[in-house]
Formats: C-alpha cells, structure tokens, sequence
C-alpha cells in the first residue's frame, strides 16, 4: 500500500490550503459576529461568500468516490483533502463537503431513482439546499440501532410516517428542505430487515422541528441539532430508497464514507490544535522560562504528534482498504478509526487547552468548541463501545468455530 499523495492530489491539497489560509480562516471571526448580531437560525452571508468563491475556484463537491459527480478521488484521495477541511468549522460547508449532506448525498446517488437525483441530488450538489438524516430517537438505547421504533406504514401509494427523532443535525437550517428517515416499515421480518429508509421533504405536513439541542452549550446556528417530530406524515411510496426493509443495508453504504470524513476531520482539529498549543509554549513565558520548558509539556507535545500520525495513518489504511476491498471487507479498519481519531484528537485538544490556560476555555480560540464537537463524536455514528464490540468480535470470528 501506498499512501504517497498523487499529482493530483498534491496540487488539490495545495488549492485547498492556500483557500483555508486566504479566506476560510479570516472568517472565522466574521462567520461568530454575523451569527451573533442577526437571526441565529438564518444562513449567513460570509459562508454563503465562501460557497461562491469555492465554486468559482474548482474546490467543489470533492468527494464522491465512484461518481463522475464530484471530483473523482477515491477515499484515499479525499482523505487529506478533509483533514485540511478539519482545521475550520467552516471549511466544510464552503467546499459543500459538510455532514450530513455528503453522506446524503452519497446515498441517492448509489441508491436513489432517477426522480430523486432530479428533484433533491441536483440541488444538493448545487448547494442550493440542505438536508437531514433522522435514525436517532430519544424513546429508545439508538446505540442499537434496531431498537428504532419510530415507523412508517403503508396505505396505497403512501406511507404514513410516525415518530420522534433527535440528534438529526441539520434540521434547523432554513434550508434544509428533505429528511433520510430511517424507520420501522416491516416489524415481523429478520432483525435486520425491518427498517427502511424513505425521503421525506421537510415541508410536508406534520414533520415539526421541536428544537435545537445544544452540545455541552453551544447550539451550533445555523446548522443545530434538532428534535424532530412526526405525526402521520404522508408521502410517495416511491420515496423508499432501494427497497422495503433495506435500511440497514443502506446504512452500512452510507456510513462507512461518513466515518472516514469524521476521523480526518478530527486529525485535521488535533492538527490546529497541536500547531495553536506549540505556538503558545514558544510565545508565553512563566516562571522566567518558555512554556515550552516547563514541566513535561515539550513531553506533551511530542506525544501529540507520535498520537497524530498513528491516527492518520490508520485513517489512510482504513480509506486504502475501503477502495480496494470494499467497505464490508474494511468494516473493522473503519472500527477502529471511528474509536482512535476522536479520542487523539480530545487528548490534543485537551493538551492545548491547558497549555492556554484561561484562555483555552473561552471563544477567543476555536480549541473549547472543538472539543465540544469531538467529544460528540464518540457517540455520533454509534459510541465508542458499540465499534470496539464490532473490532473485538471480528478478532475472535478468526478462532470461534463456524
């Protein structure tokens, strides 16, 4: 395996750095005021400037492995693109490469019919709208995913959906205009064929976004993470994607592109976070010395890089196996990942904070909310427990008699 960067690669990596350097970075503090003075839950105008000028430079729906619709790289090739990405809260959405839309996206365009790419995958990739998956419910333990019992049934040419979600980030947005709903459709079929997912519009009648939940305060406007209820939603029956009772087979499609976008997000948030930490121990002096002297921080600072590249590495070998042997194939590489990067990056982070003191818990630098969303990230997707439990029963099928 080589996880050398391509031409390609390397000039796109390159694009993508001076654009963050340019203009997403500077805007950082623009993007906060604008959220801050306006209408919290309204897009805003420097993000919608960044979508323009993205666009306009070629640095555009760069992921998509397997379709002539993005930029044409394989998991491998998107991943240090993402990682870039991972160093702003707003990198993303500029490049129109943020969660869930990609993995949304991903999911109509290998599993959606001709008049869903129409109406919502062309939009989509437009960035034009945005979109929501709804699989977390608040009646029941999500983290088995079978549990879901928010449901829609069959009448005619409709189906009637019924249910609560939460965590369905993305729901607050004034643009985000269709729902992934993954619900119960077959109770009384296998355990892993009782749930579909079907599209469901969010102007449709009964589909109400409750509220916005905050993550350890912050409520993340305009995007949010929303409670959604819905109360005898009617929509196509054509909206089912794949087919009835396939939602778990979709699933395991989208997520596992998902995760790798997460786990070099996370790098790329330990990457800003070590480079913030390491300027701050040469800047700040205490005690008549460096910060960088003191104690065990240089200690601290080597093991944020020793912990930082076995992370991408094993990001890049999870990506590598995902192209050449396909996700179900690499589902315990992708395991292990979705554990590994969040957890680095929280002990980077955590590093940097103290290293800030004060100074690290406020909003003059992006290291608290950082954590905020890392440490949300060992519970999106399914917690940490639920992908050791899948690394650890791959392990022991090698000696468990058939």
């Amino acid at each position: 395996m080589d996880f050398g960067y391509s031409p390609k690669v390397k000039e796109l990596r390159e694009r993508v750095d001076a654009f963050m350097q340019e203009h997403v970075f500077p805007a950082e503090a623009t993007f906060h005021q604008q959220v801050a003075e306006g209408d919290r839950w309204q897009p805003t105008a420097i993000v919608e400037e960044l979508k323009v000028k993205a666009r306009a430079a070629g640095l555009w729906n760069l992921f998509l492995p397997e379709s002539d619709l993005g930029a044409g790289l394989t998991n491998l090739e998107y991943a240090p693109l993402a990682e870039l990405m991972g160093r702003s809260g707003l990198a993303s959405e500029a490049f129109n490469c943020s969660a869930p839309d990609t993995g949304n996206m991903e999911t109509i365009v290998r599993y959606g019919n001709d008049e869903h790419k129409e109406k919502w995958l062309k939009p989509l990739l437009a960035g034009e709208i945005r979109s929501c998956f709804g699989m977390t419910e608040p009646g029941v333990a999500s983290s088995d995913a079978t549990n879901m019992q928010a449901n829609a049934r069959r009448e005619g040419d409709e189906w009637v959906i019924n249910g609560r979600k939460w965590w369905t980030s993305g729901a607050c947005d004034p643009r985000c205009k269709i729902m992934i709903f993954m619900g119960l459709t077959n109770p009384d079929a296998p355990r892993h064929q009782q749930h579909s997912m079907i599209l469901v519009p969010m102007d449709t009648p009964g589909v109400k976004v409750i509220r916005p939940l905050p993550v350890f305060g912050y409520d993340d406007a305009p995007h949010g993470h929303a409670e959604v209820l819905l109360e005898n939603v009617r929509v196509p029956y054509s909206n089912v994607l794949l087919g009835e009772g396939r939602g778990f087979e979709i699933a395991q499609g989208r997520l596992g592109p998902g995760r790798i976008h997460h786990c070099m997000r996370s790098i790329g948030a330990a990457e800003r976070a070590l480079e913030l930490m390491c300027k701050r121990s040469v800047e700040r002096e205490a005690f008549g010395k460096r910060l960088a002297q003191l104690g065990g921080n240089i200690d601290l600072i080597a093991q944020s890089r020793i912990e930082i590249n076995q992370a991408r590495l094993l990001t890049l070998n999870a990506a590598y196996m995902m192209d050449t042997v396909g996700n179900k194939v690499a589902k315990s590489e992708i395991a292990q990942i979705k554990v590994v990067a969040p957890n680095v990056a929280l002990n980077v982070l955590d590093r940097a904070i103290q290293m800030h003191g004060g100074a690290g818990v406020s909003d003059d630098y992006p290291l608290a909310h950082m954590y905020a969303m890392q440490r949300t990230l060992r519970l999106a997707d399914g917690p940490d427990e639920v992908h050791r439990a899948a690394i650890g029963k791959h392990e022991l099928g090698r000696y468990m008699p058939r």
